[in-house]
């Protein structure tokens, strides 16, 4: 594990030296940094301006001067900037504020096994996380109650964060990659499935690497997610080729735990029990700003959150539906235009977290 001793080495700099370790370890809006003092298996990367006296707490087994940027941005001699493939749509306040956490209760054997495999992963999520029983929701409403009789810490939801964003980007491309290869083979079109799904992945991995900003992992928990990678990405590989239907399903209940666990986030943002991320001078990565065309004045943690969370509402929304449809006939609803009637418009899949039917969207 990574060591959690507090360091008074970069208080007994001198202020040129304070000044040239603040340059190597942040970029050049570290705002949002400072002063996270996280003991767990994550060096955050923040540092002290030269006329603070406040002292820092280094969390990591690597010297503050050798901690880096994770993927800073690359100069070139012609590039200026290369813009992201899949911008993001966006969304209004009313349509992030209407998000909930809301669970599709199984209709066969298949959709029971699929949840069943989903609370498998959320109790070992929670092992990993270090959440103790008094941090527990209730257990008999799991995916929908998010009061506990005691909140998580930053540091164990950016763990929580980290951990489950680094497995989430894999069932769309899995998916993805599966169905172009078989379009390939059968010599037919996808019918647009394959677009969302590697949509799906690139936004998960911009969730990751929105979080990837405000901290590093150490060594432990990059062998976590290695493992679970490892893991993962087969059981998606072989799940999908055996039944894309019990696949779809399976990811439609993890993002339901997705939903809930960001939910319970911002209710604990809300209610002041995360006082770094309430205070109103954190600033959230210019990545994220970016990314999600985040307006002035709307770019609080909270706000960031909100917007991740919508996201989530969407694949729990996408992946439920694509499991009541035939995989191998069926278009995907999410990107076709419909014919001129009223009652059938493309549908928005945060406003129906359980899926829609097929009855409703292929008729």
């Amino acid at each position: 594990m990574i060591s959690s001793k507090t360091s008074n080495r970069i208080c007994l700099c001198s202020p040129q030296q304070t000044a040239r370790i603040t340059r190597i370890v942040v970029s050049s809006r570290p705002a949002y940094l400072t002063g996270l003092g996280y003991p767990v298996s994550l060096r955050l990367s923040s540092a002290v301006s030269p006329s603070s006296s406040q002292q820092t707490r280094s969390f990591s087994s690597t010297r503050a001067a050798h901690l880096k940027d994770f993927f800073p941005v690359k100069e070139t001699a012609y590039i200026r900037k290369t813009p992201p493939a899949w911008p993001h749509h966006g969304y209004t306040e009313e349509e992030m504020l209407a998000v909930v956490p809301q669970h599709r209760k199984p209709g066969s054997l298949s959709d029971w096994f699929a949840w069943k495999l989903v609370r498998l992963c959320r109790w070992g999520t929670d092992i990993a996380t270090g959440i103790k029983p008094e941090q527990q929701v209730d257990k008999s409403n799991p995916t929908t109650a998010v009061a506990a009789q005691k909140p998580l810490t930053e540091a164990q939801w950016l763990v929580r964060f980290i951990f489950l964003e680094s497995i989430a980007g894999v069932p769309g491309m899995v998916a993805g990659m599966l169905r172009h290869l078989e379009s390939l083979r059968r010599l037919k079109r996808d019918n647009g499935w394959i677009e969302t799904l590697l949509e799906e992945s690139y936004n998960e991995r911009m969730h990751l690497l929105t979080f990837m900003k405000m901290c590093e992992p150490g060594w432990f928990m990059k062998t976590m997610i290695l493992g679970a990678q490892g893991v993962f990405f087969n059981a998606m590989f072989l799940s999908y080729l055996i039944s894309p239907r019990i696949t779809h399903r399976f990811v439609g209940y993890l993002e339901e735990e997705a939903v809930h666990t960001y939910t319970r986030c911002i209710r604990e943002i809300e209610q002041g029990d995360l006082p770094k991320w309430s205070d109103p001078n954190f600033q959230i990565p210019d990545l994220a700003v970016t990314y999600w065309k985040m307006p002035e004045g709307k770019r609080t943690m909270r706000d960031l959150i909100l917007y991740i969370r919508a996201d989530e509402a969407v694949h729990r929304g996408v992946n439920h539906t694509l499991s009541n449809l035939n995989h191998k006939e069926d278009p995907n609803p999410f990107v076709s235009d419909y014919k001129c009637d009223a009652d059938h418009q493309r549908p928005n899949p945060a406003l129906k977290p359980t899926g829609f039917e097929r009855s409703e969207v292929i008729g």
